[in-house]
């Protein structure tokens, strides 16, 4: 028998969201290649590199399918267009990469470092990045789907005009969280520790915990046009 509701009394809300559906693959035989002979536009799969430093290359629309990177240089590397597809990198270093335009589909990304990511108009599709430190990351105007971050340490993350769905924070802190003009949909914020806002307004579709809810009373109340007094 359903519980019957008392005059003025609404139904309860669900606070659910959907969690980010990240994909399970097992990367099968890999042949241990030689970064040395990555070109720009080239295609590579089931390949395992060690230690491969690829500083400084231009590998526009270079592709990658089921290989595995382990120990990775990529300052100043030019990944413009590229693709990386049911792949899993370890122990990256780039303080700067510039990866514009670029897809990912089922990558795990993993104690890891990066600097000032460039990733703006970016495809993100089941990527799964755990135990890294990313200082500025711009996926401005990206579509994200089924994406998670786990105790990962981000200063500046840029979503503005960007595209997400199912995304989802594990163990993480951002300093400065950029929204403006997004389109969110089961954002879940709630196990974030976030510093600011921007783009409050494009909120709508995220899911944040209490006090969390607090400490952003001023962004709202300003958003809104509202004089909190003392």
């Amino acid at each position: 028998m359903s519980a019957r509701r008392g005059p003025g009394e609404r139904p309860a809300r669900r606070s659910q969201t959907a969690s980010p559906r990240i994909a399970d693959f097992v990367l099968g035989h890999l042949v241990d290649a030689d970064a040395e002979h990555i070109v720009a536009r080239g295609a590579y799969e089931a390949s395992r590199y060690e230690r491969a430093d690829l500083s400084g290359r231009d590998l526009t629309g270079v592709a990658f399918t089921e290989c595995e990177f382990d120990g990775l240089e990529a300052h100043e590397t030019q990944l413009l267009g590229a693709r990386v597809i049911e792949s899993r990198i370890q122990r990256a270093n780039a303080p700067v990469l510039r990866a514009g335009r670029t897809a990912w589909r089922e990558v795990r990304i993993s104690n890891s470092r990066f600097g000032a990511v460039e990733m703006y108009d970016s495809d993100l599709e089941s990527v799964h990045i755990s135990e890294s430190k990313l200082s500025f990351v711009n996926l401005r105007a990206s579509r994200l789907r089924d994406v998670q971050f786990e105790q990962c340490v981000i200063e500046e993350l840029d979503l503005a005009e960007a595209r997400a769905e199912r995304i989802a924070f594990t163990g993480c802190s951002v300093r400065s969280l950029r929204l403006d003009h997004a389109q969110l949909r089961d954002v879940d914020l709630r196990e974030l520790d976030l510093s600011s806002v921007s783009g409050v307004e494009s909120m709508r579709g995220t899911i944040i915990s209490f006090t969390q809810a607090v400490d952003l009373t001023s962004a709202f109340a300003q958003h809104l046009g509202i004089t909190v007094a003392d």
